[in-house]
């Protein structure tokens, strides 16, 4: 008799919100990727990735932090590893571009590290789990996978900034990407024409300038909710906290308004493949998105 093929075992890079204020996001990440027969092994010593990437080209001090990462994965052995955050995904990526076209650069972040680290050499590729589900695993794949196909769901894919910006972090088209709406498709849900899926969400004015999130988050969910969508779907934790959270403050903005839940991507594969209640943790959300998915026989 055949042996059981094994899992794929594939590294996986959290960061520091995944771990923390957005445990949804992780949890659903590693649950929907155990139905897909990959496992995801969390990297071990992972740092912090620095979260905005230096834009100065001789500012090295600041591309130690993603470099490192790349360090602790070939210490795993491995040549490539995955994050779901798309934030963290542009930090590393755009340090890793940077320092393979800067030896000096890369020489010099080499001697920041322990002396009996091993020295990086521009040599681990940074894979998106966007990207990594699209080239790896295949939609046909996740197709097959579905145990409660998300019919008549429909779902306005907000990109942002940083899987498009700037182009060399891309792995789609920057103005009209189709990752996410081909990743719906796969699930059995409807993506919408959504005009607002790469404008920026505001990001970190969320801290100082409150108001600039709220005018964005209104014209973004507003988009969404012209095209009647039920909800929208995110890959960055910001986006999810700035097109969630400040919902309220849209609403006090402009009393017409409509609120409308906000998911991560993860979130919708673990619903679609039937993973437990646990690994969705809506209760991590400030619009509640049980009713919406309850209405299409989902929750």
């Amino acid at each position: 008799m055949a042996s059981e093929s094994k899992p794929m075992k594939l590294i996986y890079y959290p960061g520091c919100t995944l771990k923390n204020h957005a445990r949804n996001f992780d949890v659903s990440t590693v649950s929907s990727m155990a139905e897909l027969d990959v496992e995801v092994e969390e990297l071990a010593r992972w740092n912090c990735c620095g979260t905005v990437h230096a834009l100065a080209s001789n500012d090295v001090m600041h591309r130690v932090a993603p470099v490192t990462n790349l360090v602790r994965v070939k210490e795993a052995n491995a040549s490539e590893f995955m994050t779901s955050c798309a934030m963290c995904y542009n930090t590393l990526k755009r340090a890793n571009i940077d320092v393979k076209k800067r030896a000096d650069a890369l020489d010099t972040i080499n001697k920041f590290m322990y002396l009996d680290e091993i020295k990086y050499e521009g040599d681990v590729a940074v894979l998106h789990l966007l990207e990594y589900l699209r080239d790896r695993v295949g939609f046909d794949k996740m197709a097959a996978k579905v145990k409660k196909p998300l019919t008549g769901l429909k779902v306005a894919c907000y990109y942002g900034c940083l899987l498009v910006r700037p182009k060399e972090v891309a792995f789609d088209d920057v103005e009209n990407p189709t990752v996410m709406e081909n990743l719906i498709t796969a699930l059995g849900g409807t993506p919408v024409p959504f005009a607002q899926k790469t404008e920026c969400c505001g990001a970190y004015h969320t801290v100082g300038n409150p108001e600039i999130i709220a005018d964005r988050t209104g014209k973004i969910m507003g988009s969404a909710h012209e095209e009647q969508a039920d909800l929208v779907v995110v890959s960055c934790p910001l986006c999810a906290f700035n097109l969630d959270f400040r919902q309220a403050d849209a609403k006090r903005a402009n009393p017409d308004f409509h609120h409308l839940p906000v998911l991560y991507f993860t979130q919708l594969m673990a619903v679609a493949f039937g993973c437990d209640e646990s690994a969705l943790r809506f209760d991590l959300h400030h619009i509640d998105p049980k009713p919406v998915l309850a209405g299409r026989g989902l929750a």
